[in-house]
């Protein structure tokens, strides 16, 4: 993989903290925004710093957009309050509360051999950097066509950027095999941006809907990942 002038963990950080609340989303939907936290913002600091401190790039995952118990509280993709402890070391004063999708992304970090060596080949991010609630809930990019039409030029601006910050050009994964996936190839068609994009299933999906097949669905993430890993 290509080398970087300056670190991984440098450009990641500098990327999120300059985002601004300033997107106009149509009535009954609200930003959700952590990057102006201090907290948060300390977080993403001992993570990135700890898990990309070099300067050399990764395999992109595109999740949807920040959750309100994962991102939306840490600032890290997939990453709730208890395995940012538990898994990563890193402590925090958030309410230690679980999320479906964290459980499942820390099994497979897990059986890759940890957050070391995993976060030492891949990069968590989403399609589209912010996220979304409406009535207070978690609310997609693309549960509404108004919403997404509003927010579709920032997404381009997002994707372009995570491709110069240090994403592998040989593949993109989408994770969830969805409309996520479905936007996530238009977008790379219209930008070329990667080789391909391939895609997983959904975290939350598989342990709302599939958990009695959870071993499957963790070896299928494995075999992608190691993979996509080799490949590249």
């Amino acid at each position: 993989m290509a080398a970087y002038p300056s670190k991984l963990a440098d450009r990641i950080l500098d990327y999120h903290f300059q985002l601004r609340p300033d997107w106009e989303l149509p009535e009954g939907v609200e930003l959700l925004f952590p990057y102006d936290r201090p907290e948060t913002r300390a977080a993403m600091t001992a993570f990135y710093q700890k898990y990309y401190d070099d300067r050399d790039g990764r395999i992109f995952l595109f999740g949807i957009n920040p959750g309100r118990f994962g991102a939306g509280v840490t600032g890290i993709p997939f990453t709730d309050p208890v395995r940012l402890q538990a898994d990563c070391g890193i402590p925090s004063p958030f309410r230690e509360r679980a999320e479906l999708s964290s459980d499942f992304v820390y099994r497979v970090v897990r059986a890759l051999g940890g957050p070391r060596a995993f976060y030492g080949r891949f990069f968590i991010t989403s399609v589209c950097p912010l996220g979304f609630l409406k009535n207070g809930k978690n609310y997609n990019y693309y549960d509404d066509a108004a919403l997404l039409e509003a927010v579709r030029p920032h997404i381009s601006n997002h994707l372009r950027y995570q491709r110069q910050l240090g994403a592998n050009p040989s593949v993109a994964i989408s994770v969830g095999r969805g409309k996520n996936f479905t936007l996530l190839q238009q977008l790379n068609e219209e930008l070329g941006l990667f080789e391909k994009v391939e895609a997983l299933p959904h975290p939350r999906w598989v342990m709302q809907y599939r958990r009695r097949n959870l071993n499957d669905h963790l070896q299928a993430y494995c075999d992608k990942l190691l993979r996509a890993a080799s490949e590249a």
